[in-house]
């Protein structure tokens, strides 16, 4: 294989990991669901639901750490459903992981 032919699977490859990110979806929650978090493969949030029952003006900084859990909880599984598809697309082989 001559380094063409190496540069157009790699484009190839980088062009199907933009699609499969742009479809993906992954919801992060935490207090058992009260706050959600769907985002893409690109890790750019596209909804944000948060359960009126844990709205309180007495208690802001708890809702602050639900939904920068439910954030960092959908920025984790994106990481890992990106690498699982990555490993599907190099055959499970994947430098520097």
């Amino acid at each position: 294989m001559d380094i063409r032919q190496m540069m157009k699977q790699a484009q190839k490859v980088q062009e199907q990991l933009a699609k499969q990110a742009e479809e993906l979806r992954i919801e992060g929650n935490a207090g058992g669901g009260m706050v959600k978090v769907v985002a893409n493969g690109a890790k750019q949030v596209l909804s944000l639901s948060i359960d009126p029952e844990v709205v309180s003006k007495e208690d802001v900084e708890m809702l602050q750490d639900l939904i920068l859990a439910a954030l960092n909880d959908a920025s984790r599984k994106v990481d890992e459903a990106m690498q699982k598809n990555v490993g599907g697309l190099l055959g499970g082989k994947i430098p520097g992981f």
